[in-house]
């Protein structure tokens, strides 16, 4: 038997075949899935960006483009600061204001600035509040919708009561708990005199706001004497004296020189408050309709809520009063 000792690097690929190492290590790796991963996400990423280039102000861009009309309203916001026409260096300055600034903004969102900051994120729901108002305001309603709308709302637009009168005041401090009965005895005087006789004036105690009142609103008396006072007033029927009618104050003597019970106004009379308070109500409408279908899109967590957790709250120190807070 004869043995035939061969040296690896004598050693070749098998006849026909026509591959060395190096083609069958390129061929393993074109085999990686992992390689076809990263190929096809490459195309994808491509594409994308063919389809959808970048836009010149968007806050990834490092391109910040200012139209004409851009500049005009910088323009325009300094005439409204009660300035005359700004000159070219002063616009130049403008200009530069307005770049520095989109740059601080987009180098801060790089930076994660934004996130976390009650502020912004504050100012990014009134701005979102703001496009809720847009649309609204876009919708001009017709006349028969007007209609139709303030057919269902014309309460809201009620033209209040208004008295006139005028009043002899008995201090409950200076009477104590005869000023009642003072002013019955009074009234019992001055019942067939009129407001305008001397004797009258002379019976009460000086008020310390006024004594005649013209065209007053029940919600004005409700502040000025008392609800009780206010409803009492809104009863009576004028050109007699009536009373006492008990306020924050004391007692009162009334002479009521006219009452207009209130009443509601045409839609021609209101009409353009009529078209107000329909954009109003749409903007609600709109915001309510945009935020559920936002909502619908998260899942809240809340912990138990109980009053007792906030007892002992206390507000620190030097503290600012910056943010306000309403549960709606």
């Amino acid at each position: 038997m004869k043995l035939f000792l061969i040296a690896p690097e004598a050693a070749v690929a098998p006849t026909g075949t026509g591959q060395s190492a190096g083609d069958r290590q390129w061929r393993r790796i074109l085999k990686e899935p992992l390689l076809h991963f990263l190929m096809v996400g490459a195309g994808l990423f491509g594409t994308y960006h063919l389809l959808n280039p970048e836009q010149p102000n968007s806050v990834g861009s490092r391109t910040i483009v200012l139209t004409k009309d851009d500049v005009r309203q910088l323009a325009i916001s300094w005439l409204a600061q009660g300035r005359s026409t700004p000159t070219a260096d002063q616009v130049k300055g403008l200009v530069d204001q307005k770049v520095t600034q989109e740059i601080l903004f987009r180098e801060a969102v790089s930076l994660g600035l934004d996130r976390d900051d009650e502020v912004v994120k504050r100012r990014l729901a009134q701005k979102m509040d703001f496009l809720a108002a847009d649309v609204a305001n876009m919708q001009e309603p017709t006349t028969e919708q007007l209609q139709t709308w303030y057919a269902q709302n014309s309460q809201s637009f009620a033209l209040p009561a208004h008295a006139t009168f005028r009043h002899l005041y008995f201090s409950a401090d200076k009477h104590g708990g005869d000023a009642q009965a003072t002013a019955a005895v009074a009234l019992k005087l001055i019942a067939d005199k009129s407001p305008d006789a001397s004797e009258v004036s002379a019976l009460g105690d000086q008020f310390m706001f006024q004594d005649h009142y013209g065209d007053a609103t029940p919600d004005q008396m409700s502040k000025e004497f008392g609800v009780d006072f206010s409803k009492a007033l809104f009863k009576l029927s004028p050109g007699q004296w009536e009373g006492p009618i008990q306020s924050g104050y004391g007692w009162h003597l009334v002479w009521v020189d006219a009452i207009d019970p209130g009443r509601v106004p045409t839609f021609a009379e209101v009409q353009p408050n009529v078209r107000a308070g329909w954009i109003e109500d749409q903007y609600r409408a709109i915001k309510l309709t945009a935020l559920n279908e936002m909502r619908s899109h998260y899942s809240v967590v809340v912990p138990p809520i109980e009053v007792s957790d906030f007892e002992d709250l206390k507000i620190p120190p030097g503290t600012s009063n910056e943010f306000e807070v309403s549960a709606q």
